[in-house]
């Protein structure tokens, strides 16, 4: 959004963040074998494509490498405040600005806001029993303890997804047991990592738009074609990709005990499909057990199932994901008529088009609610909100509006009609997932093509709002 501002020559912005350093999830997240599941290519900006990605699925080194790079090429740094934890936020209707608190008592004042805090930056650490009892180290893989001593440990994994497929083969010859604690087990396909040969990186770098296609060709044929209509249950495609999923577990799991435990209860594509190539193998080694019986409680010596075994550790790592549906948390915002957005999304949280939320006048997001893909890369979908609210920026002052409130009728329809296509989607095949809540309203995904939501966010149109 800075970058798109600055090159618009809007440069009257500042950028409000709660750590010390710019970075995200790429700085957050720092556990080994941390990597992006959309391959790289994806994972650039149409207008700043990388072209020397050193391999298919980039690690998180590299990753935050690229966001620093561009934060600095595009002269961000002096736009941005941090340890400036934003804590409430409040409209002022007579002056038509918004003030922002933040934790160490600064206050902003703004004409706009944009909230692009993302969906996944809470970890979530289930409230076990006894946890406070344990003798011995325990964090969240979001949160890694790099001083935490791991070789010739015993080390409990509680959780089995996205961020544990990567860790666990890292840590797995370390440790003298690893015991991994299984919920339900994940849908699997091959990952097909590679490292780019040095020529085709020079060849990329030399013809930017030859990089240029083969991103979109990963965009298109790898999200588009294969993975949407996965998600939209066409048949032939889920059949083909249970296939695909059961092959690879078959090829790389020949314990059929073992194997058996790693076979969902659940269609392909309901939860998060995890694309990887070492934790099967990982699964197979001597030293690693893996468990699907209940957690009962932790005690001082390890963790306990409800069978009653002691499963026996010195070091546990919480895989067990994000707060993902309470968005903007814990910010407390209030907008027009002191409405509260806590209370406005209290039986979920929704936007129109996941940018906008009546009563809440010029105020924005990126990454807001039912825009989560499950499909292809996250930064197709924040470019097109960049876009939209750009036009919106552009528009308004052409007209000499100076607020635009979306309209709570277009908001609802907007809703209704995605609530009911989402009802039709994979996700809403299965029970409890961090993309809804536990009601089965889904928050967080984005039931259509990535090529359908640019087209809604290719114009801002003023007649949907109040201004």
């Amino acid at each position: 959004m800075g970058m798109r501002l600055k090159q618009a020559g809007l440069h009257d912005f500042v950028i409000l963040e709660k750590a010390a350093t710019l970075g995200g999830t790429w700085r957050d997240n720092t556990y080994p074998g941390a990597s992006c599941d959309a391959p790289s290519f994806l994972y650039s900006f149409s207008f700043a494509q990388k072209t020397d990605w050193s391999r298919r699925f980039a690690w998180q080194s590299e990753l935050l490498g690229y966001s620093t790079e561009l934060a600095i090429k595009h002269g961000l740094l002096p736009h941005c405040r941090f340890k400036a934890e934003v804590t409430r936020i409040a409209y002022d209707e007579a002056a038509s600005t918004w003030t922002l608190a933040c934790a160490d008592g600064t206050r902003i004042v703004a004409d706009f806001v944009i909230a692009g805090v993302g969906q996944l930056n809470r970890p979530s650490t289930p409230a076990i029993a006894g946890q406070s009892t344990f003798a011995g180290t325990q964090f969240h893989s979001a949160q890694w303890n790099h001083a935490a001593e791991l070789a010739g440990r015993r080390i409990a994994v509680i959780g089995n997804a996205a961020s544990a497929v990567q860790f666990v083969p890292q840590i797995a010859p370390l440790a003298s047991k690893l015991t991994i604690f299984q919920r339900s087990a994940n849908w699997l396909m091959p990952r097909k990592d590679r490292l780019y040969a040095p020529r085709t990186q020079r060849l990329l770098t030399r013809f930017p738009g030859l990089a240029r296609l083969y991103h979109d060709a990963q965009w298109f044929f790898f999200g588009e074609m294969q993975l949407t209509p996965l998600m939209k249950q066409v048949k032939p495609v889920q059949a083909l990709a249970r296939w695909k999923s059961l092959a690879h577990l078959r090829r790389q799991v020949k314990d059929p005990a073992l194997r058996a435990k790693l076979v969902p209860d659940f269609p392909i594509g309901a939860k998060r499909v995890l694309f990887n190539d070492d934790y099967y193998p990982a699964l197979s080694r001597p030293n690693v057990e893996l468990v699907t019986d209940a957690i009962d409680r932790i005690e001082p010596e390890g963790v306990r199932s409800r069978t009653g075994e002691l499963h026996a550790a010195d070091v546990i790592v919480y895989a067990t994901g994000f707060k993902s549906t309470d968005f903007l948390a814990p910010m407390q915002i209030t907008g027009r008529g002191g409405r509260d957005l806590k209370r406005e999304w209290a039986k979920g949280a929704r936007a129109y088009l996941g940018v906008t939320v009546t009563g809440f006048p010029n105020f924005f997001m990126l990454y807001g609610p039912n825009t989560n893909l499950g499909h292809n890369s996250i930064l197709v979908m924040i470019e097109a909100q960049v876009g939209y609210i750009l036009d919106a920026l552009a528009k308004m002052k052409t007209r000499g509006v100076k607020r635009i409130d979306v309209k709570r009728d277009v908001l609802e329809a907007y809703n209704r009609s995605l609530q009911q296509d989402l009802a039709r989607s994979v996700w809403a095949a299965t029970g409890a997932s961090w993309y809804k809540l536990a009601d089965g309203t889904i928050t967080n995904n984005w039931p259509h093509s990535t090529i359908r939501y640019q087209r809604l966010l290719r114009e801002a149109k003023l007649e949907d709002y109040d201004t």
